[in-house]
């Protein structure tokens, strides 16, 4: 038997796309996402965690259909995708969507166009956009983040087109990750045979709705956490996943100011090693000079973000030392 004759059957053309759409008390974004499907998909799955805003209401009032998660088990993102993806049978197309998205208008078009294009393709995924990049330092921030490069990629975002099929070959999400299924889900999906495809088109609007310093943190924390997850998961492996995110963030955290303190014990001057930070975001400042402010912005929080980072971190390995799992990190 042949490796293209154990990989997941390809859907038709014509295959039918239905959405899964996941949210938290997301109130008036998630009738606006739920609005933006109209149209472009067959179904639309509305997977509620736990939401005291009338959220499940409004989805059904809007033509979904609903799925409450059971509140006796933790919440996850990844559980929250799976139970939608339970919902649906045949062997087409699964456009995921975060309930803080809207839909641009062509792309699923675009998106089914690129998997006819590349066959082997388990993912697809375009340009997510924040809605109000000017609101904040950390919305400009975030806008940057999903502005990845164009061509065969590594991971997604929360936002994309997968077959349903290559999906339930791998067994789908990992519901007990509380960050970085995505990354972790593509990784499989390449393994087993897989590609993953960013496309230059227009995919979401998300409203991140950052405006605070602590917001900014906590995001940061569950990066570091999602980091460190990942590394435990699949470090070992050839992609030597998530392996470099975590020691950097520790080397710039805890290795930089350890070194400087110890060194300050022999001579004052070893308090100097403190520079490194300032010149790091100097150096990050003058790679990115292109995008002007952006840039600027992104190196300084590049590298003050490594803090939080290496709390989530050790975060993760403090509750895997007391096999104790942390909950939901949300920063909104």
């Amino acid at each position: 038997m042949t490796d293209a004759d154990t990989r997941p059957s390809v859907p038709d053309s014509d295959a039918a796309v239905d959405a899964v759409v996941i949210g938290r008390n997301e109130g008036a974004r998630l009738v606006a996402c739920l609005a933006s499907l109209t149209g472009q998909v067959r179904r639309v799955i509305y997977v509620d965690s736990g939401s005291t805003d009338g959220s499940a209401a409004a989805a059904a009032a809007a033509g979904a259909e609903v799925v409450a998660l059971d509140t006796d088990c933790p919440f996850t993102a990844a559980r929250a995708r799976n139970a939608g993806l339970a919902r649906l049978q045949g062997n087409g197309f699964v456009q995921f969507l975060d309930g803080d998205c809207e839909l641009r208008s062509g792309w699923i078009a675009a998106a089914r166009a690129a998997m006819a294009a590349h066959p082997a393709a388990a993912v697809i995924c375009g340009r997510r956009r924040e809605r109000f990049p000017e609101a904040s330092v950390w919305n400009r921030l975030i806008d940057r983040e999903w502005d990845t490069p164009v061509g065969r990629a590594r991971a997604c975002g929360g936002d994309a087109l997968m077959p349903l099929a290559a999906l339930r070959a791998v067994g789908g999400f990992r519901d007990d990750l509380i960050a970085g299924e995505e990354p972790e889900l593509c990784l499989r999906l390449i393994r087993a045979g897989g590609e993953v495809w960013r496309i230059d088109a227009e995919m979401t609007l998300h409203d991140a709705g950052m405006t605070r310093l602590d917001q900014w943190w906590r995001r940061s924390l569950r990066a570091g956490h999602a980091f460190a997850e990942g590394a435990a998961l699949h470090g070992t492996g050839p992609e030597r996943h998530w392996l470099r995110e975590v020691w950097r963030a520790l080397f710039w955290a805890i290795g930089v100011p350890a070194t400087a303190a110890c060194a300050a014990l022999i001579h004052p001057a070893g308090w100097l090693l403190l520079g490194l930070w300032p010149l790091q975001v100097a150096r990050l400042a003058w790679r990115w000079r292109g995008d002007g402010r952006a840039g600027r912005e992104a190196a300084v929080f590049t590298v003050l973000g490594k803090l939080p980072e290496a709390l989530g971190v050790i975060g993760y390995g403090w509750g895997r030392l007391t096999r104790r799992r942390r909950g939901l990190i949300e920063y909104k």
